[in-house]
């Protein structure tokens, strides 16, 4: 088995999304050998996409992301809400790996994704709740995430949420205790 781990949150020591996520690939590694790739995208950014690099088919840092997709069986993404979305580091990323003809391809019915039979782990941290009421409508990350995902071919997602982190220790508290369990029943 092999475990794409990424991590994204900015804030590297105190980032609730990393502890989720590392405790996601801890927990799925609990009984086998996997090899893992960590790949930090805060200490190891990737540049954003210019039109440069867009057109050079031959891009070895754009090869070297896609071949570690390709090569994993589960993808761990440890990925914050920050202004409603996903940190402009992970969506880097994205904009390397969801690559036309690679990743997916167009065909006469639309978009296929070509990077199926693998599982996603989504390990979400968010300040407030938006999971549910009137905030609902503002989620735009993991709802992108999840959407991205299965653009090319990735539609088995889970997430693992732990949201209301800034809204005192008792609800912060409830959250963290949440996700371990939901974590715990991976």
């Amino acid at each position: 088995m092999n475990i794409l781990h990424l991590d994204s949150g900015i804030f590297v020591d105190q980032s609730v999304s990393r502890k989720l996520s590392r405790d996601i690939v801890a927990h799925l590694n609990q009984n086998s050998a996997a090899q893992v790739v960590h790949r930090d995208l805060v200490t190891n950014a990737v540049p954003h996409l210019d039109a440069e690099t867009l057109m050079d088919g031959e891009n070895s840092l754009s090869a070297e992301l896609i071949e570690e997709i390709q090569a994993a069986d589960i993808l761990v993404i440890g990925a914050p809400m920050y202004n409603f979305t996903i940190p402009t580091q992970l969506k880097a990323w994205l904009d390397r790996v969801l690559k036309a003809g690679v990743t997916f391809q167009y065909t006469e019915q639309g978009p296929v994704g070509l990077l199926t039979g693998k599982t996603a782990y989504i390990a979400s941290g968010r300040g407030g709740i938006y999971s549910q009421g009137d905030a609902a409508a503002l989620d735009h990350q993991e709802s992108y995430l999840r959407n991205a995902l299965a653009f090319i071919g990735i539609t088995d997602v889970h997430v693992v949420r732990a949201e209301g982190l800034n809204m005192g220790d008792e609800p912060r508290q409830k959250a963290l205790s949440e996700a371990e369990e939901a974590i715990a029943q991976l």
